[in-house]
């Protein structure tokens, strides 16, 4: 199987995993007591380092970052942009074209997966070419 192809499997694969994650995180702590914004927060956060720990160490191979801090930072803002990316489509699909909720988000959570794994593909899990290494 070409990598591309092992990657973007293994990533669908993390992000199913991630999204559980967030998910029970969120209603969790929707029954303790903790509010709305605050445990979409949570869930959001546990989420976001489960599918970064599982991407640097099984999914991805190669990485154009050396500092891991740096590139956490990156895969976090990426995750952010996709987050703000699923609002937008939200208000889109569902207050402009009056598409049903839950087929809002399913359609939205598509297009967002792809927007992150390509960006977190191109950014952050590509070799960095000999030219780039060399002029730092």
């Amino acid at each position: 199987m070409p990598s591309i192809s092992r990657e973007f499997i293994l990533y669908f694969a993390a992000s199913a995993a991630a999204l559980a994650l967030d998910t029970a995180v969120f209603n969790l702590s929707l029954r303790l007591g903790v509010g709305l914004a605050m445990s979409a927060c949570l869930g959001f956060s546990l989420g976001l380092m489960l599918v970064y720990t599982i991407s640097t160490r099984h999914v991805f191979s190669q990485h154009s970052m050396a500092d891991s801090r740096s590139e956490f930072a990156l895969f976090a803002m990426i995750g952010i942009a996709g987050l703000l990316l699923t609002e937008a489509l939200l208000w889109l699909f569902v207050k402009q074209l009056g598409m049903a909720p839950l087929a809002a988000k399913l359609t939205s959570a598509c297009g967002v997966f792809v927007f992150n794994f390509a960006l977190r593909k191109a950014l952050l899990f590509t070799a960095r070419s000999k030219a780039l290494s060399t002029q730092q």
